[in-house]
């Protein structure tokens, strides 16, 4: 089962300057309204044909979000089935991104 990571735990990491491998899994259109950092945008659809472009570095763990969380615990789980060890979804996905750390990431 995938773990999830909470958005206050991930915003920590980073501002600690830890690593992650960060994935949107959402749309297009998505994208264009609000994104965290991140490093690859691979829509969920498109990941069996795209997951060998997950790469992340040896001990990188690997970050997926979506809006809510759903899209990233399926990829997440999608992920490690295929492989990949260190795989979270963001818990609450951008959504409680805009919420939890950042608001001026625009809420949709």
């Amino acid at each position: 089962m995938p773990r999830q990571i909470k958005s206050e735990d991930l915003a920590a990491k980073l501002k600690a300057g830890q690593p992650a491998f960060i994935v949107d899994v959402r749309e297009g259109w998505e994208r264009e309204i609000a994104r965290i950092p991140d490093q690859l945008f691979v829509p969920l659809d498109d990941l069996p044909a795209r997951a060998a472009e997950i790469a992340p570095p040896q001990g990188v763990p690997v970050v997926l979000y979506c809006h809510a969380g759903v899209r990233s615990f399926q990829a997440a789980a999608f992920l490690e089935q295929q492989g990949l060890k260190e795989v979270y979804s963001l818990l609450g996905g951008i959504d409680d991104w805009s919420v939890s750390v950042d608001p001026s990431v625009p809420r949709y």
